[in-house]
């Protein structure tokens, strides 16, 4: 069987990765890619790459998702809408930095307007919307996928505005047949490391890599603090069965590490790989976030502020229902131990490439 996908956030990471494997599957009958105009050559290079070896039909349409209507004609919205039988929505600010104006009017604002597309597709098989396992902002504990809760706090405007959001696309699911998908934090293929982005988990090797000659190197965050990170091979394979699975209709699902290790374990593990050491000592969180209130210590170290606040959130994500919808698949979430050798192999031989570096403010 074969349909028609309208996916948002290309050229970015996963769905890249996303529409690959989609492509290699022959699932594809038509593709509509909806890009920023600024990112269009680029989409465009990628997607002939993409479709090389395969006779697929697909179209980019220069979109702003901040716009009513995506900013498109009438007729062109009306052909798009009558196609598509899947629409998947990743188009974010990620940016753990960013303002609150820009995160609200592209995350909130953006998915308000996909919303009302999806509601205008007469033949949608399914709307799969992208959110974060970290809408729970600073809670703490057990989190379940059947909930969405206002903490009493977020970490930044990037958790808060993808929790209005996914209110958002809650409210829809009346009228359009949903699956929501809560990611952990996405890091490179387990199988050979790739990333697009050195962010994230990244900040971790970006300041171990400039405090490679320090004395001694000390552990920071809290111990019983979790760390969730989940390889993008594997955020790929189990969205791709949610996409097509009758019964992931109109559910949550968290794409988290079952089995996550403690913060500061995964601190010490990144420190062996990386350069063979171990911490020693504990740096007080308040003063780790003290030091990085000064952009030209952020850029030393190649961290943003807001990531530290993920050391010290002692939270566990519950992924009982994703377990049991990928269960006689095969699609599990590799242990980080097994793979994180591959990871920081893949940051080792590119760290010096800066297009892969983020801006650092």
């Amino acid at each position: 069987m074969k349909y028609t996908y309208t996916i948002t956030g290309f050229p970015g990471f996963l769905a890249n990765h996303l529409i690959h494997d989609l492509v290699s599957r022959q699932y594809v009958s038509k593709l509509y890619l909806l890009v920023l105009p600024s990112m269009k050559s680029k989409a465009e290079k990628m997607i002939e790459r993409i479709t090389t070896n395969y006779a697929i039909d697909y179209e980019i349409i220069e979109t702003d998702i901040t716009e009513p209507s995506l900013n498109w004609n009438q007729s062109e919205f009306e052909k798009v809408s009558h196609d598509t039988t899947h629409l998947i929505h990743l188009a974010a600010i990620y940016d753990l930095a960013v303002s609150y104006e820009l995160a609200n009017n592209v995350n909130v604002n953006g998915t308000h307007h996909i919303n009302q597309f999806a509601k205008s597709c007469p033949h949608l098989e399914r709307y799969v919307y992208y959110s974060t396992a970290f809408v729970s902002g600073d809670r703490e504990g057990i989190v379940y996928e059947s909930e969405i809760t206002q903490p009493a706090n977020f970490k930044n405007h990037y958790e808060q505005t993808k929790y209005e959001a996914e209110l958002l696309v809650e409210e829809i699911k009346n009228h359009v047949p949903t699956t929501i998908i809560r990611p952990g934090i996405v890091i490179g293929d387990s199988k050979s490391g790739e990333t697009d982005k050195f962010d994230g988990p990244y900040f971790i090797l970006n300041t171990l890599n400039s405090l490679q000659h320090a004395p001694i190197l000390p552990y920071i965050g809290q111990q019983e603090a979790r760390a969730n990170f989940v390889p993008i091979d594997y955020i790929v394979a189990a969205s791709i069965h949610l996409l097509h699975s009758e019964t992931a209709i109109n559910k949550t699902f968290h794409l988290t590490d079952p089995r996550p290790y403690q913060a500061q374990t995964v601190y010490s593990m990144f420190t062996y790989h990386y350069l063979n050491r171990q911490p020693v000592g504990q740096m007080p969180y308040s003063f780790a976030r003290f030091t990085l209130r000064f952009s030209f210590i952020r850029k030393w170290l190649g961290i943003e502020q807001e990531a530290l606040d993920y050391f010290i959130c002692n939270v566990y994500y519950d992924c009982s229902e994703t377990l049991n919808e990928l269960k006689g698949t095969g699609i599990i979430c590799p242990d980080l131990a097994t793979y994180l050798p591959q990871i920081i192999n893949y940051y080792k031989k590119h760290q010096y490439d800066q297009t892969k570096h983020v801006l650092i403010k």
